[in-house]
């Protein structure tokens, strides 16, 4: 099976390159900022599935270029999702739990209405809104709190700040499942080979289990690192950003377990490989 995926030095994006054969698209290759080129990609290559693994992921900066990022995250996706339409493709999109408000304690089901808070959560939706109103074969798969060995993500900034630090002050009341990006990948190739076989799309939820605090989640983080540094639980409301983030990014993925048989991963067992490719097991 031939698969196009848009992005190729972002978390998702290098774990698909590392898990099968793909062709993968860079900036110069296909920029998302001009999204009529996205979908020429995809008639210049025509593949037999299409992935979007690439998006603005700068949360705080968006609050101040949402115009830019909602070109990257809505009418890009939009134009590929149109694209594949048209040429009868499956099409996968990566969107995110910042599409909703983050209230409430219980998980969120792919069907609970959206509410973004921020510039980045509509930018993400705009994309949603986009990918569905092409009336394609396609799937969107949110996801949160994603980590892996390269990249911007909360586990190197961690292993970087405990370097230097013997206690951090981490936010505890912000709750969500962490999620490798290896097993990222390993769901958008299963759901795209389902989906290549004739599986209908929709919206579905990949996170990992068990939910957890970004404080606890920290804390393993050092515990499997052999670090000492120690962390101090705060609010949210004592670590301003210019983006507000949800407090609960709790996801419901059962309907993809029903549909695609796609359970959870334990994020720890990630944890653990991420940490023994960067060398940071005791």
């Amino acid at each position: 099976m031939k698969i196009l995926v848009f992005g190729r030095s972002g978390q998702v994006a290098r774990e698909l390159q590392r898990q099968g054969e793909v062709i993968a698209l860079d900036r110069a290759e296909a920029d998302l900022a001009d999204p009529p080129a996205c979908a020429g990609a995809i008639a210049a290559h025509a593949p037999d599935l299409v992935i979007n693994a690439a998006a603005w992921t700068a949360v705080d900066s968006a609050e101040t270029h949402e115009a830019e990022a909602t070109v990257i995250n809505g009418a890009a996706p939009g134009a590929m999702a149109q694209s594949c339409a048209r040429q009868s493709i499956p099409f996968l999109h990566i969107s995110s739990d910042y599409v909703f408000d983050g209230a409430g304690q219980g998980a969120f089901a792919p069907d609970h209405p959206t509410a973004p808070l921020g510039a980045y959560g509509r930018s993400k939706l705009a994309g949603e809104v986009a990918v569905r109103a092409a009336r394609g074969q396609a799937a969107i798969l949110r996801t949160s709190w994603v980590f892996s060995a390269h990249g911007a993500n909360f586990v190197r900034t961690m292993l970087r700040l405990s370097q230097t630090r013997d206690t951090l002050s981490i936010v505890a009341d912000q709750v969500g499942g962490p999620t490798p990006a290896a097993d990222i990948a390993t769901a958008l190739l299963a759901m795209g080979r389902a989906m290549a076989a004739g599986q209908p799309g929709g919206s579905y939820h990949f996170s990992g289990a068990p939910d957890v605090s970004w404080a606890d989640f920290a804390r393993e983080i050092f515990a499997r690192a052999g670090r000492s540094t120690q962390v101090s639980d705060i609010p949210t409301r004592d670590y301003p950003t210019p983006a507000a983030r949800p407090l609960n990014s709790r996801l419901d993925c059962a309907s993809l377990a029903a549909d695609f048989a796609i359970i959870r991963p334990d994020w720890r067992a990630g944890l653990g490989a991420v940490l023994e490719e960067l060398g940071e097991t005791p």
